[in-house]
């Protein structure tokens, strides 16, 4: 569907993941982190005996897959009294920056909210009076992220929540930035206090806010591998493959 299409471009959030693979128990501890070093030839950095734990941290992420763009912000807590507050501050300046959406007629307006709950076996009931549609926020499962409240303010503001599994391919792009992110902050470094951590994690992102990567399906990778494919050619459908193609007999 065209609409569709165009919404999923240019309005689509992936977030929010607490921690480096998205759940609310992952968190960076005060510990020296692996990694490469700088230092002299033959004096190799030497890590220390033991680790003083000073306490954890942890980080939101609201991440903009179309363009690379990442809000984040460094916590003690992911709890709902730290997370919402945060998520709503983050989408209201979001929703600042985008043009108004036209006015539809209201069921025009409504086919286009329940047209993203096509094929689900739970659904979110919508709220009889509906705004126009103008963001889609994933969000992962969690039931923290389904509050009545939350979801309410949500549609309210325009704002239409798909949920999908901690495992799902569009919560993977907001892990995967957090991997970079985290290698760039911490790997090699070893902090002494949460707050620490929380710093380097914040300043990792502006610097990728400096000049982010879009996160794209079907990039140059999967280019790769099609043109693998199409130079192999299957053996008696077992699953095998060879490079040079075989000379089939027809019958006459």
């Amino acid at each position: 569907m065209p609409e569709r299409k165009k919404l999923n471009r240019g309005g689509l959030y992936a977030g929010p993941s607490a921690g480096l693979d998205g759940r609310r128990g992952r968190s960076y501890q005060t510990l020296p982190y692996p990694g490469q070093h700088w230092h002299p030839a033959g004096a190799p950095v030497h890590y220390p005996h033991e680790d003083i734990r000073e306490g954890t941290a942890k980080q939101l992420t609201l991440f903009h897959p179309a363009s690379g763009a990442v809000r984040v912000k460094g916590v003690r807590s992911t709890a709902n009294a730290v997370l919402h507050p945060w998520l709503q501050a983050e989408l209201t300046a979001i929703l600042a920056t985008l043009p108004q959406p036209p006015i539809l007629p209201p069921e025009e307006n409504r086919r286009r909210w329940e047209q993203w709950q096509a094929g689900l076996t739970i659904r979110i009931t919508l709220p009889r009076e509906l705004p126009p549609l103008r963001m889609l926020l994933v969000l992962d499962n969690l039931t923290g992220h389904s509050t009545a409240t939350f979801v309410l303010w949500l549609f309210a503001h325009g704002i239409m929540p798909l949920y999908t599994p901690l495992g799902g391919s569009w919560l993977n792009m907001a892990e995967s930035l957090q991997r970079i992110r985290k290698r760039r902050a911490l790997d090699g470094q070893h902090p002494q206090t949460p707050q620490q951590i929380i710093e380097w994690l914040e300043a990792a992102a502006r610097g990728w806010n400096r000049e982010p990567t879009p996160f794209l399906w079907g990039g140059k990778r999967q280019a790769r591998r099609q043109r693998a494919r199409e130079r192999r050619h299957a053996l008696g459908g077992s699953g095998a493959y060879t490079r040079r193609p075989l000379t089939r007999r027809r019958a006459a």
